[in-house]
């Protein structure tokens, strides 16, 4: 077998690996969290939700960009091993956890932060590995399929979490160790290291640490503010939260300062005076800040709204949400392969532009449905969104490789999936902002009144009080919200409640029905948002201009037709 598609095929497994481990988890924290004898709905556990949903992408975001940097100097390859070795063993620790409760609940977020720490080395250097193997005219088509793998694998977690977490919580975690073993394996006996590396260079300690502190503040501010603070339904008053995102931020803006003055920097902030590099990257950047969201709020919506109205048990949602958002994945994996061979050919900049001109055109066709929605336009529209991400993705990500030296991807590649990941975490926070700021003065009186005309007035002020986030959480981990709110109530005040109306509000319509026109109204405010980033990343997209592809010795040309 040619050695590039070896390299490819082995990359690709362990991009799928690592994005089928994110969603898998997703959907399958209400057995995990019960596996472990830990309530997620208890204000106590909401903390541990968090982080086992946003740890891994946190320690992601902060190490690509030091792990990118550390390949070019070590060797991409040996690198990449060295992640794979270190998710499989943080999989198995998974699998294996001993103990309950929280103690239990922090050995699960400690192990996935080592998951964090494998799934840093492969991604930042597949890009890298693949960019060495693969001629010019060849790097799309090979980018593209490792793009699709990455979807693919984020949406068939959604489905195999469903299925395994039914049986077992551990075998979530358990399914990842035998690919990881046969993919940690296989990389070690057949990739070869055959980049440029920065030879005699030393590591940037002062930049790694300005840069890693930084970024890990304003992550963490940011998972932080979606926490409930005193009275308010978010955290972004607590002090602490402020303090850690303007530390953040001016730890991030001392960076490319500190960068000027070493002699060794992590990152050669000189690549971003080509506006290729800097235009494209910025186009990625505004695609996952406005994309990176969208699953985990038509998720919520699915199994806390439409579903159950369309007849399903809570149990049984979250498997079915998977199933509804397949349409995503069969239009990005149709396109994203083709679109990846035709920029080879005729360059990135339409591709990418008419990419996210779809993506924006899909958010506004979102946010006309009304909340019961037909699924055949609904899954349409999905359609249309992948297919524009599919546009999109490879093409994007050739762009920015072929624009840097080679004895830079590995850099180039960190700082690509830096932002990516990072605009991917940041957008799960701005959604779930956006969602809240905008129920917080609705769910409440709509709550209230709908148990009134159930028959339960006395239930009205309780429900006023419920926290977003708890009835957020409790559709999104698929528990039947109303019997997590009777059962949370005081004794006296649950056994007043007439049998006439818990009948009625544990009818599968009633709670749906209740929420949906104001949490369809929160959602619009976020399809908006996505909407107006994907037309700036268009923008952006467009403004990178005829490609310069660098080879090997440093020289570069322009790509040759249609103004690429």
């Amino acid at each position: 077998m040619v050695y590039k598609w070896v390299a490819l095929s082995n990359t690709t497994l362990g991009v799928l690996m690592a994005t089928i481990n994110g969603t898998i988890t997703i959907i399958s924290l209400p057995a995990i969290f019960r596996g472990i004898q830990v309530n997620p709905l208890a204000p106590s556990s909401f903390q541990y939700l968090l982080w086992i949903l946003l740890g891994y992408n946190v320690v992601t975001a902060t190490l690509l960009l030091s792990f990118g940097r550390l390949s070019d100097i070590y060797g991409r390859v040996r690198l990449y091993n060295l992640g794979f070795l270190i998710f499989t063993l943080g999989s198995v620790a998974l699998s294996l956890t001993p103990n309950s409760g929280d103690l239990g609940a922090t050995e699960l977020v400690v192990f996935r932060v080592v998951q964090g720490v494998g799934g840093a080395f492969l991604m930042a250097n597949s890009a890298a590995i693949l960019t060495d193997v693969f001629p010019i005219n060849e790097r799309g088509k090979a980018l593209g399929i490792n793009q699709v793998a990455a979807l693919a694998g984020s949406l068939i977690g959604l489905i195999l979490g469903g299925i395994l977490s039914t049986l077992n919580w551990r075998y979530v975690f358990l399914v990842s160790v035998p690919v990881g073993a046969f993919g940690t394996i296989w990389s070690y006996l057949k990739l070869k290291d055959v980049g440029i590396r920065s030879r005699g260079e030393g590591i940037d300690w002062l930049g790694n640490l300005v840069f890693g502190t930084g970024l890990i503040l304003i992550l963490l501010g940011t998972t932080y503010g979606l926490m409930p603070y005193n009275n308010s339904q978010m955290g972004w008053g607590n002090p602490e939260v402020q303090g850690e995102i303007l530390g953040g931020i001016g730890l991030l803006a001392l960076f490319p300062f500190v960068e000027t003055m070493v002699k060794y920097p992590m990152f050669r902030l000189e690549l971003f005076k080509n506006r290729v590099f800097s235009a494209a990257n910025f186009a990625g950047l505004l695609r996952s800040i406005g994309y990176g969201g969208l699953m985990i709020m038509v998720v919520i919506f699915l199994q806390g709204i439409w579903l159950p109205l369309h007849g399903y048990p809570y149990s049984e949602t979250p498997f079915w949400a998977g199933i509804y958002t397949i349409p995503l994945m069969v239009g990005f994996v149709t396109v994203g392969p083709l679109s990846g061979w035709l920029s080879d050919r005729y360059g990135a900049r339409t591709l990418a532009t008419a990419g996210m001109i779809l993506v924006g055109l899909g958010f506004l066709a979102l946010s006309t449905l009304p909340y019961d929605f037909s699924y055949p336009i609904f899954g349409g529209i999905l359609f249309l969104i992948g297919v524009g991400n599919g546009m999109f993705a490879s093409p994007n990500t050739a762009s920015i490789m072929n624009s840097v030296p080679a004895k830079h991807r590995g850099a180039a590649s960190g700082m690509r999936s830096t932002l990516q990941n990072t605009g991917q975490t940041v957008s799960i926070a701005l959604f779930f902002t956006i969602v809240i700021i905008s129920l917080s003065s609705s769910l409440g009186p709509s709550l209230a009144q709908a148990v009134s005309q159930a028959g339960a007035p006395q239930l009205a002020p309780a429900v006023e009080r419920v926290p977003v986030t708890s009835a957020l959480f409790a559709a999104f981990l698929g528990y039947d919200p109303v019997k997590a709110l009777i059962s949370s109530l005081p004794q006296s005040l649950a056994s007043s409640i007439p049998p006439s109306a818990i009948h009625i509000m544990e009818s599968r319509g009633w709670f749906p029905n209740a929420i949906a026109p104001a949490f369809m109204e929160a959602m619009r405010e976020t399809f908006y948002f996505g909407a107006i980033l994907s037309f700036i990343a268009a923008v952006s997209s467009v403004m990178r201009g005829k490609t310069k592809i660098v080879l090997e010795g440093g020289e570069s040309h322009a790509e040759r037709a249609n103004g690429r």
